[in-house]
């Protein structure tokens, strides 16, 4: 992450109005914005799509993925022109229900269904096109002790490691694990398990192998270590000093480039939490400080898009005031908003375009 460039394009993702149904008018937005001083450009529609909650890039072909957020699902593949608008080029179905999230790799696209907790595989083509047919379809299993956000598995997150993707299950409190490129035939395991009543929802891997995961049903960020081939839990601190379970949602969480700091996205107190990461085999976090980004704004996604001078450059997704703002984020922890811009509808995920 540089910030020589003068200006950084992103991809932001939206929800429908309050109130109103999926293809109202909702799409994938396009925006600018100035990496030294975090001022936004006004934002453009630049595709419309229904709900198009969560947004993946294809990491060499100019492919645009984005997840219908509706039950039955669905998978929208944008193609991006060279002067860089998206308009899309195939649709099918997400392979579950309610899907919150998707990530490429060259091969393959997964989409983590929240409503059923399954995980779907779909073969791509040399030019990031979709196959017609799912590679692998994935149930989870299990549940958890919060009746009501744990009666059964909610796929939450998929990340790619290496040659394999983790998926987190809030509904079930584990970490689930796959081949990324799985054939039809590949099953997966449980790589981790996590205490009852975690919620698990997002994580980031840290540089020695270790994952720091949020859990947003307890407040707390997880500690998982490798061992046995899988992780193992290795403690947890709550995400902010105070925030308390049922009043405190840890959303998205971040790792700085250098790995020594993650920050958390946490609505309810409507901030971004910065943790500090120690060195060693098990890893330790330690509070910083907390950047408020406002009352109501409900952080739904952020994502580190610069950084310079010691301080990062955040862009966060602020769902409940139907805001797109800038943070600059000091090695320190603190922080400031530096730029706010509205939306038409709330917006939910921040992507930087290629």
């Amino acid at each position: 992450m540089t910030s020589e460039r003068t200006s950084l394009s992103l991809w932001i993702g939206t929800y429908p109005a309050a109130g109103s149904s999926p293809g109202g008018g909702e799409g994938v937005w396009r925006v600018d914005v100035d990496p030294l001083t975090g001022a936004l450009s006004a934002p453009v529609l630049a595709a419309e799509v229904a709900a198009p909650s969560f947004l993946a890039a294809h990491p060499t072909a100019p492919v645009l993925y984005a997840v219908t957020e509706t039950s039955p699902g669905g998978l929208t593949a944008l193609t991006v022109s060279a002067d860089g608008s998206p308009a899309p080029s195939s649709s099918l179905a997400s392979g579950g229900d309610d899907p919150c999230h998707v990530v490429a790799t060259a091969r393959t696209v997964w989409v983590a269904n929240y409503g059923d907790g399954v995980a779907a595989a779909v073969a791509l083509s040399d030019d990031g096109a979709p196959e017609a047919e799912h590679r692998a379809l994935h149930a989870g299993s299990g549940s958890g002790p919060v009746g009501d956000r744990q009666e059964g598995p909610h796929a939450h997150q998929v990340t790619v490691v290496d040659d394999q993707v983790l998926v987190t299950d809030l509904g079930a409190d584990a970490v689930r694990r796959y081949p990324a490129d799985p054939a039809p035939s590949d099953g997966g395991d449980v790589a981790a398990r996590l205490p009852a009543g975690t919620g698990p929802r997002h994580l980031v891997v840290l540089p020695g192998g270790a994952l720091v995961v949020a859990g947003e049903l307890d407040a707390r960020l997880h500690v998982l270590v490798p061992s046995d081939g899988g992780w193992e839990h290795a403690g947890s601190v709550p995400v902010s000093p105070g925030c308390a379970p049922g009043e405190a949602f840890p959303g998205h969480v971040t790792l700085s480039a250098d790995g020594r700091r993650v920050h958390v996205g946490v609505r309810g107190p409507d901030l971004l939490a910065v943790h500090e990461v120690s060195d060693g085999e098990a890893p330790r976090l330690q509070h910083l400080a907390d950047v408020p980004l406002g009352e109501g704004a409900w952080p739904r996604h952020h994502e580190i898009v610069a950084a310079s001078d010691g301080a990062e450059l955040a862009v966060v997704a602020l769902q409940g005031t139907q805001e797109v703002v800038t943070v600059r984020v000091a090695r320190s922890g603190t922080g400031e908003v530096l730029d706010r811009a509205s939306w038409a509808t709330p917006p939910s995920c921040v992507l930087v375009a290629r």
